[in-house]
């Protein structure tokens, strides 16, 4: 069974590395390689595995990677209590099935979440998140709403993901943020200076998402013109031209103390994660068992402190070449 951790000081307690979902319905791959019963299937190792808490949005699909969760967990309905279910409003979506903006006024908050809890099939959300800040409607309307659910026994634990750090201390005076999902790894270390020591001030835990550098730290990776065209990674800058080159060589840290401690370049960068404090824990996505199984195994490796400072001079922000995300993407960040 995996070790558990502690998700802001309100009771939220997960296994100390979640599964991301995102991935099984959109984002990476082809429409043809993507594999409902593969998926399903991997759900179910993770729940074998001692692994219970999953992270989906009603924007993945859209819509349809709630579903799936549901159809997994249906085998399961016994163990509800013991599985974290953790998933996303706050985007606008219209009749197509395309995003078109950001929405949440409390009013639409609650359209969403009764979606999600009909997609979902089951009666409470354990964890609830604003996907992405909406500069239209003030925080504190967006936590009220979201508090209201709290009350009324719909949602156990709210998050907020992407937020900045005004945006975090101003939703956290209204009601108790548990957790913040943000994109943390050896690859991105954007937290670091002022929102990780905020969310520890605050008591808030942090639910790292692309913790293997969408990819990138595992090695098993190609140049952004090699993927097709509605894979994330082909308008990805750090996976283009002279950045795929910088970054690989970076990254070479990482494969090569994987190959001295006999473990894989993706457990590497998990355990560097599980390694820089209690208080977070990485969802790796996946839809495939193997890896999977890969990616739990890094709760079994141990890293010395020379090893831990030796990865973060590696990887450090100068070492890493291009933005996360393009102009478009980063207006959405609220930093």
């Amino acid at each position: 069974m995996l070790p558990t951790r502690a998700l802001g000081t309100q009771g939220l307690t997960v296994t100390e590395i979640g599964l991301g979902l995102m991935g099984m319905s959109q984002a990476y791959g082809t429409a043809e390689e993507r594999d409902d019963r593969e998926s399903i299937a991997t759900i179910h190792r993770a729940i074998e595995l001692g692994c219970t808490f999953f992270d989906t949005a009603e924007v993945y699909g859209p819509y349809v990677n709630e579903e799936l969760l549901a159809r997994a967990l249906a085998s399961h309905a016994g163990r509800r209590e013991q599985l974290i279910i953790a998933t996303k409003f706050g985007f606008k979506i219209d009749s197509n099935g395309a995003v078109v903006g950001v929405d949440s006024r409390p009013e639409h908050i609650r359209e969403a979440v009764e979606g999600s809890l009909r997609r979902l099939q089951t009666d409470y959300i354990d964890l609830l998140y604003q996907h992405r800040v909406d500069p239209n409607v003030p925080i504190e309307d967006v936590v009220g709403a979201m508090a209201d659910l709290v009350r009324e026994g719909k949602v156990r634990f709210l998050g907020l993901s992407e937020a900045g750090e005004q945006t975090i201390r101003r939703a956290h005076a209204v009601h108790p943020i548990s957790a913040l999902q943000s994109e943390y790894s050896l690859w991105e270390r954007n937290l670091e200076p002022r929102i990780i020591p905020l969310l520890r001030e605050l008591g808030i835990g942090l639910v790292a998402f692309a913790p293997l550098g969408r990819g990138f730290l595992t090695g098993a990776v190609k140049r952004a013109e090699e993927y097709t065209e509605c894979d994330f990674r082909r308008n990805d800058q750090r996976y283009q031209g002279e950045n795929f080159d910088a970054n690989t060589r970076a990254a070479s840290a990482v494969r090569d103390l994987a190959a001295r401690k006999h473990a894989t370049p993706a457990q590497i960068a998990l355990a560097w994660l599980l390694h820089k404090g209690p208080d977070i824990v990485p969802i790796p996505g996946t839809k495939r068992r193997k890896y999977l199984e890969e990616n739990l195994g890094a709760a079994e490796v141990r890293l010395t402190p020379d090893e831990m400072a030796m990865l973060d001079a590696a990887l450090a922000p100068e070492n890493v070449a291009g933005p996360r995300y393009n102009a478009k993407q980063m207006a959405q960040v609220d930093r």
